[in-house]
């Protein structure tokens, strides 16, 4: 082992996790000395260390920026449009006031697809209030489900931004990654959901918080459950599609070319995300009276939030370059090959430690992708394994979300939770999403 390098890694992520936790510098800057301070103790030259940096952050950003800025837009017209209050009132009607945890699981699971967590919850907070006022059931009846719905799908499937930056840096296809993602999310968002909600509310009876809002406008003019759903599917069946089209299932020539032309042009995510938006600013804007500088003015303010997570992607993939080209990935790589202990749980554990000890979901990702990487080149990597290891790594970073992570606060806030309780419903909801995860993961490895 060469311990010079071991030294630059120990250290790096050590000088990492000082400056988010200690001195809560912003994780976009503190990534990229990282990478600085990795080179110098690994003895790379001043303009190597750059270069290297410049490299990962520009290989990165090409396909990440354009894809999340395309998510971002997306998201936000299905999110002004009122489509995500209709889903949920359409969903609620159909499965009726005994099987509602099911109904607010479902709506969180396809909202939080093209809506950021955090804006999603925010929006549909009101349904859960409503439910506990109607029923006098625990809150946590309904609010862990939609909880649930909400990480699961944010987590795991693309175009949401932490997956999509993971697929990117270690070269997954995004096509795959949303198969394995709803593979491995159905079974985690059933038993972190529903199931455990059914547990936990007969333990700890929380009503609405008086201060609280609890009745859910949908507006006149919201577009239906249906367009909602569809608009929603339109890039993912796209992008899969591709995906399938191009797998081993269909040998070379079996397929007509311009079928397969069609499907790589359609199918890309730049694509297939542009079509999704153009089909929703007509649909959800134009046609619902949105005028020009309305959606304008949705837009540019679509863009801010994933600016900040653009520029965290970029010094991720800074990361993984610095510890590729001073040779220190190899070096983890190689002490680490063994059948026991596969990319799979190594990815896993990796995003773990990071989510514990600072808080942030998509830091945690970013790192362990870059940390992991490296292991992909010293054997043979399906690219089923490559989206598999995605999962994974999204499942490490949802564990034991506590008093470091924004979301933690965000529940506890708009549930009226104590901090005892938060712990007990939204940590224990988080963890088991990880385990679900995790187990799902491991099986596919093999499998695929």
């Amino acid at each position: 082992m060469d311990y010079q390098l071991f030294f630059a890694v120990i250290i790096g992520i050590s000088i990492l996790l000082f400056l988010i936790l200690k001195l809560k510098m912003q994780a976009f800057l503190a990534l990229l000395i990282t990478c600085i301070a990795v080179g110098v103790i690994a003895g790379m030259q001043p303009s190597s260390i750059l270069d290297s940096v410049k490299n990962g952050m520009g290989g990165t950003l090409g396909f990440v920026a354009t894809v999340v800025g395309l998510g971002a837009l997306f998201g936000a017209i299905l999110e002004r449009s009122g489509g995500a209050q209709r889903l949920a009132a359409s969903l609620l009607s159909r499965f009726g006031i005994e099987k509602s945890p099911w109904a607010v699981m479902l709506t969180g699971f396809f909202v939080a697809i093209p809506v950021f967590f955090d804006v999603a919850f925010i929006i549909l907070i009101p349904i859960i209030y409503a439910l506990q006022k109607k029923t006098g059931k625990s809150l946590l009846l309904y609010a862990i489900p939609l909880l649930a719905g909400l990480a699961i799908t944010h987590t795991f499937i693309p175009p949401t931004p932490g997956p999509i930056a993971v697929a990117e840096i270690l070269g997954a296809d995004l096509g795959y990654v949303i198969i394995f993602g709803f593979i491995a999310g159905i079974p985690s968002a059933i038993i972190a959901g529903p199931m455990l909600a059914k547990y936990l509310s007969k333990r700890m009876h929380i009503e609405t918080p008086e201060d609280m809002v609890s009745e859910m406008k949908v507006p006149d003019n919201a577009p239906s459950a249906g367009t909602i759903l569809l608009i929603i599917a339109i890039p993912i069946f796209l992008i899969v599609c591709n995906t399938v089209l191009n797998s081993p299932l269909f040998a070379e020539g079996e397929l007509p070319a311009w079928l397969i032309y069609g499907a790589d042009l359609l199918g890309h995510p730049f694509v297939a995300l542009i079509i999704a938006n153009l089909v929703a600013w007509y649909f959800l804007g134009i046609k619902k009276g949105f005028t020009k500088s309305e959606l304008l003015d949705i837009s540019t303010k679509s863009l801010y939030p994933a600016g900040v997570i653009i520029l965290l992607t970029g010094a991720g993939g800074a990361f993984k370059q610095i510890l590729i080209d001073t040779g220190a990935g190899k070096m983890i790589a190689e002490s680490l090959s063994s059948d026991i202990f596969p990319p799979v749980i190594f990815g896993f554990i990796v995003a773990a430690i990071v989510r514990v000890l600072q808080g942030s979901a998509t830091v945690a990702m970013i790192t362990a992708a870059g940390i992991t990487a490296p292991l992909l080149g010293l054997s043979e990597t399906s690219a089923p394994q490559l989206a598999v290891l995605v999962i994974a790594i999204a499942s490490g970073a949802s564990i034991f979300s506590h008093v470091n992570d924004s979301g933690f606060w965000l529940v506890k806030q708009y549930l009226g939770l104590t901090e005892k309780e938060t712990f007990k419903s939204w940590t224990v909801m988080t963890s088991l999403i990880a385990i679900v995860g995790l187990v799902v993961s491991t099986v596919l490895w093999f499998i695929v």
